[in-house]
């Protein structure tokens, strides 16, 4: 697919025209659908892998394979449910590869070997307002931001995606159903039912909002869009 020449994307476009300008290999309309669409994406994967660094990757390839495959979308499902559904293949395909790795890993061959550190958090994503916030209650916020995504991250995982889905995400029963390709009854069942698990931790202690859990802003949202423009451009250059 030829690159377009230089030209702007308006970021108010709808799903549709922007679409169809990427179908035309217009990168501008990519990078306006990436920021768009990133931080439900990153919270799909999220939800399935378990490590935002996978869960990055995971994203890029989704979006690589979305720009590639743009000039077959039809458009009988909305572009955000047709993008959920790539990423959600591509983090099950990460999941499945990672446990068919895991099980000839030799059993001592630990992670964090003596003297190493752990690899460092990928969560670089600061509430936009902590800025005016006093320290005490910046910090606040962030253990009980991280409190509430390891309690969302210890959900089963039939439950797990559909939670963050719907009480993260904000999406319809009928989205998160084209989504995954189940139901909608079940998708109203699990997350009944991973609402039920988490009601405890989520009325106590919370200071901070489910719409702030899993960021994926600022420094994030540029690697990704950063990573798919390469390989593009890289695809290009052959």
């Amino acid at each position: 697919m030829p690159l377009s020449l230089v030209r702007t994307a308006d970021p108010t476009l709808p799903d549709e025209a922007l679409a169809c300008r990427i179908a035309d290999g217009d990168t501008d309309a990519l990078q306006v659908l990436m920021r768009r669409y990133n931080r439900t994406l990153f919270r799909t994967a999220r939800s399935i892998l378990h490590e935002d660094r996978d869960a990055e990757d995971a994203v890029q390839d989704a979006f690589y394979l979305a720009y590639r495959a743009m000039g077959t979308f039809r458009g009988e499902a909305r572009l955000s449910t047709w993008l959920v559904r790539i990423v959600a293949n591509e983090a099950k395909r990460r999941l499945r590869r990672r446990k068919r790795h895991s099980a000839v890993i030799v059993l001592n061959d630990s992670p964090h070997r003596t003297g190493e550190s752990p690899e460092p958090s990928m969560d670089d994503e600061a509430p936009a307002a902590q800025h005016t916030e006093q320290p005490d209650a910046a910090i606040f916020r962030a253990q009980t931001r991280k409190l509430l995504e390891s309690r969302i991250d210890a959900l089963p995982a039939v439950y797990r995606t559909v939670f963050v889905l719907r009480a993260v995400d904000d999406m319809p029963v009928e989205d998160v159903a084209a989504c995954l390709g189940i139901p909608a009854a079940t998708v109203r069942s699990r997350f009944f039912r991973a609402r039920g698990l988490l009601r405890t931790a989520l009325m106590r202690d919370i200071g901070v909002g489910l719409e702030e859990s899993f960021a994926c802003a600022g420094a994030r949202c540029d690697r990704i869009v950063a990573g798919v423009l390469a390989r593009i451009e890289s695809r290009a250059a052959r």
